[in-house]
């Protein structure tokens, strides 16, 4: 067995590091004398409650106001309260190890939905669990989810289109004119198909004509794909993208990996529309990327 470096010793010798406990322990130590929210039909009982974590402690790494609740809960509050109208989709023809950290970038910048193209199989180890919390599908080639996700698109069209000629009609037959509630719900109508007409598919990656990410406005609905670091993103992803933006580097390497990129393209899309704006404000026009031809 080898000495210690002196270094080593020194590290040993320091005491550190010394962890802060994080999460709760059971509820009866948490919350002497309070009656447990589990129990059905008392005053107390709230189906979000789990009984294992209650009895055992909760030590996850989720937020406090989530402490003892079971996943399906903490998934159906975030789909409720704290989901971001766009959504990010990772190639994973490499295995490309990061990808478990683009899942977990977009459960932190609230993704409404994450899309693995290619195998099932992805490295979960980065995730820490987040998959568990996102919505997240899977397809066989970037052309089916191009597909999907544009004529899911035209959906949301259509469906918003007939609420607002039914509402229309509605009025016209009554011979009146829109009553300012129904006045209010025209114009959030009519921004609503503002911008799902202004949806794209965005590439990001480093090719030529591609302008900096700060140079860049997120329309409000987008499907932002993320590639392998070195090779990128496939020709079909990039013939399928309306827009391509790049990240601005200034080191040696000619990319980062698909998880510090998703997060740099989150935050970017989160600082426009929820600090900026707010979250559902209009989104100007902003500077473009490459537009195809």
């Amino acid at each position: 067995m080898h000495e210690p470096s002196e270094y080593t010793k020194q590290v040993q010798a320091s005491g550190e590091p010394e962890f802060r406990e994080i999460g709760v322990g059971p509820w009866s130590q948490e919350h002497p004398g309070e009656p447990r929210p589990d129990v059905p039909g008392t005053p107390a009982f709230d189906a979000r409650y789990d009984t294992e974590l209650l009895d055992q402690g909760d030590r996850r790494n989720v937020l406090d106001r989530y402490r003892y609740w079971t996943v399906e809960a903490i998934k159906a509050d975030l789909d409720d309260r704290s989901r971001y109208p766009f959504e990010i989709a990772v190639e994973n023809w490499t295995h490309d190890f990061n990808i478990g950290s683009a899942v977990r970038s977009a459960n932190a910048f609230g993704a409404s939905r994450v899309h693995i193209v290619g195998p099932h199989k992805w490295n979960r180890k980065g995730a820490l669990m987040t998959e568990l919390y996102q919505h997240v599908d899977y397809h066989p080639s970037i052309k089916e989810l191009a597909t999907s996700w544009r004529f899911r698109i035209a959906g949301e069209i259509a469906a918003e289109q007939s609420r607002a000629n039914a509402r229309d009609i509605r009025a016209s037959i009554a011979h009146r004119a829109l009553t300012s509630v129904e006045q209010r719900e025209q114009a959030r109508s009519a921004r609503r198909l503002e911008i799902l007409r202004q949806a794209k598919i965005i590439a990001l990656d480093i090719i030529p004509g591609a302008v900096p990410i700060e140079r860049y406005r997120f329309p409000e609905r987008c499907l932002l794909l993320f590639g392998a670091e070195g090779p990128g993103l496939s020709q079909a992803a990039l013939d399928e993208a309306d827009d391509v933006p790049q990240t601005s580097q200034f080191g040696s390497v000619r990319s980062i990996n698909a998880g510090a990129a998703a997060a740099v393209a989150m935050h970017s899309w989160v600082a426009q529309h929820a600090v900026i704006d707010g979250p559902g404000a209009a989104a100007d026009s902003g500077s473009s990327a490459v537009i195809k031809a």
